[in-house]
């Protein structure tokens, strides 16, 4: 058993981005594809988003290099980016604010022991969705190849979120300016200030300590954290005060489906379907819009208690389609995104509300995979955390 106090604790060594995150902006890409368009444009060979990814690099792939064969040469480019674009830091946490046009979030920054349980046996940290084994596996592969967190989890209080705001609020207001100001590619500033040992230090840790966390965003991040075992996870703690929860809709790719071969696959499992001229996405659970080559199919689930992206996976395309949702053929993509690929179908599902999402974790469930998308997100590359033993 781990006490409240150890498992959750300043970054012991870490770096600090000096100005601007080296390369790409790493938090507009959902999947591999977008990385390897981004790697592929001149200039990013030795960025941040290069290092995270190193197999996915032209050279890379051009010598047919996997992840295991190019770690080593990941981290020898991490420790020049250290040097070059950042300034070392010790035995901190940092308060983090950021504000954009898809929500507002206070908290703070420092490492969590994703493995740790409370005397009743049950985790401190607690997913809120499945996990792609395979994807787990690769993120614990780079973790544990480069020794060092470049991006950092999302986790909130389940209860008691406004305690946490207002003492980050009052940490940041004792602060001063921030060591690092910036703004992404889609107009959030992220603000992130330092702080050193003292009575402000112990109370916002305290906090952020004295109650089990829900994991908002990065799911596979804290299951890799888990797996390789280095030492921790870097997360933002927040409770807002702007969290929002966006939809996460499924791209369908590569089966030659069109929408009458759909409609009527649907429709063979009991799913009523209409066409329609146009829709929007769905506000409401219980409705699908799909979109195929130029036409719209609305689609009424049937009455569950099954979630929408649960229903989607299993009925709609396992057991209609025979596809796998896990399969190449299935694609997430979150709200507001393009696809980036050649579609059969986009499959728009409605928003999971916020109290749906805390009631499944209330009852010990986790979410489907890719279910909920909750903005803003912390921005990968500002603070990074040495994770060595």
């Amino acid at each position: 058993m781990i006490g409240m106090s150890e498992w959750v604790r300043p970054i012991r060594r870490g770096w600090i981005v000096r100005a601007e995150v080296p390369g790409p902006d790493v938090d507009e890409f959902a999947d591999a594809d977008r990385v390897v368009a981004a790697l592929a444009r001149p200039g990013t060979s030795g960025s941040l988003l290069a290092v995270q990814h190193p197999h996915r690099t032209p050279a890379a792939l051009a010598a047919g290099h996997g992840l295991l064969d190019v770690l080593a040469g990941a981290r020898r480019t991490l420790r020049d980016l250290e040097r070059a674009a950042y300034r070392p830091v010790a035995d901190v946490i940092a308060p983090y604010r950021v504000d954009g046009p898809d929500g507002a979030a206070t908290g703070v920054l420092c490492m969590v022991d994703p493995a740790a349980v409370g005397a009743d046996g049950v985790s401190w940290v607690r997913h809120s969705e499945q996990v792609y084994p395979e994807v787990v596996a690769e993120r614990a592969a780079v973790l544990t190849g480069l020794g060092c967190a470049t991006s950092a989890a999302l986790l909130i209080p389940v209860t008691d979120g406004q305690l946490l705001t207002d003492t980050v609020d009052q940490a940041i207001a004792a602060a001063g300016a921030p060591a690092v100001s910036t703004v992404d590619s889609a107009g959030r500033r992220h603000q992130v200030w330092l702080l050193g040992p003292g009575p402000i230090r112990d109370a916002v840790l305290t906090v952020v300590a004295a109650r089990p966390l829900m994991v908002a965003d990065g799911n596979h991040r804290v299951a890799a954290a888990a797996a390789a075992d280095l030492g921790g996870l870097l997360a933002l703690v927040t409770a807002g005060p702007g969290l929002r929860i966006g939809a996460y809709h499924r791209v369908l790719t590569g089966t030659g489906l069109d929408a009458d071969a759909l409609a009527s696959a649907w429709r063979s499992v009991g799913v009523q379907v209409r066409e329609v001229p146009s829709a929007a996405a769905p506000v409401d659970p219980g409705t699908v819009v799909v979109e195929s080559h130029g036409r719209t199919l609305c689609l009424d689930l049937p009455p569950s208690t099954a979630l929408d992206h649960a229903q989607v996976e299993l009925l709609l395309l396992h057991e209609a389609l025979k596809v796998d949702p896990e399969g190449p053929h299935v694609r997430p993509l979150p709200d507001g995104r393009t696809p980036d690929v050649e579609v059969d179908a986009v499959l728009r599902l409605a928003p999971v509300p916020l109290a749906q999402v805390l009631a499944v974790h209330a009852a010990g469930g986790r979410m489907p995979r890719k279910s909920t998308y909750f903005t803003p997100k912390p921005r990968s590359g500002l603070l990074l955390a040495d994770l060595d033993r």
